[in-house]
């Protein structure tokens, strides 16, 4: 039944594909990490930065948190390579420390779970249960830079990792060249007026 409520919302959405953080059950798992053509870093071997970014990314603002009402459909209970997930559904305190990736041009352009388009220049993150949308602090333990994103996307399903986030935050974050790094996850809720 999901599968075909599922079918029927990329029909709608005009979609022709699906992006790494939604695949069929069917689908193959991403392909394992390998260095960097430089020999340093770990992105995905056909991923990594674009060819043109922008210019300052210093300068691109952190997301800021406001009231968005939760996304109909990214929310709802899912299952990915034979694991079953379940979103949260409400907006709550929540933290967790474990390790981060970030996702490139490999998917720039594609489809989220919230049906907005991946920008690797965006201040976004992808997460397999957290509230779409809501607002996160990224904090890279090893040399406590954070960054504010918001969750418009599910994933990464890697056993090992926690949360993806674009490759602007990482590279804020400073672990874009060895292409994941501990880091904690802690939900910021938007101020009530």
């Amino acid at each position: 039944m999901r599968l075909a409520v599922f079918a029927a919302l990329l029909a709608v959405s005009g979609c022709a594909s699906f992006s790494r953080h939604q695949p069929p059950p069917a689908a193959p798992a991403p392909p394992a990490a390998a260095p960097a053509p430089s020999g340093k870093g770990a992105y995905y071997k056909d991923d990594g930065p674009g060819a043109n970014p922008p210019p300052h990314l210093a300068s691109i603002p952190d997301a800021v948190p406001k009231a968005e009402p939760l996304h109909r459909f990214a929310n709802r209970p899912y299952k990915v390579f034979g694991k079953d997930y379940v979103p949260i559904t409400s907006l709550a305190p929540f933290r967790q420390t474990g390790v981060g990736s970030w996702y490139g041009r490999r998917y720039h352009g594609s489809p989220t779970s919230s049906g907005e388009r991946y920008d690797m220049y965006a201040m976004t993150a992808a997460h397999p249960t957290l509230p779409i949308p809501s607002y996160v602090r990224i904090t890279n333990l090893a040399n406590n830079r954070s960054v504010v994103v918001r969750i418009n996307d599910r994933g990464p399903f890697h056993s090992d990792r926690i949360i993806d986030l674009s490759y602007t935050a990482a590279w804020k974050l400073g672990y874009v060249e060895a292409g994941s790094a501990r880091v904690e996850v802690e939900t910021l809720l938007p101020v009530k007026p």
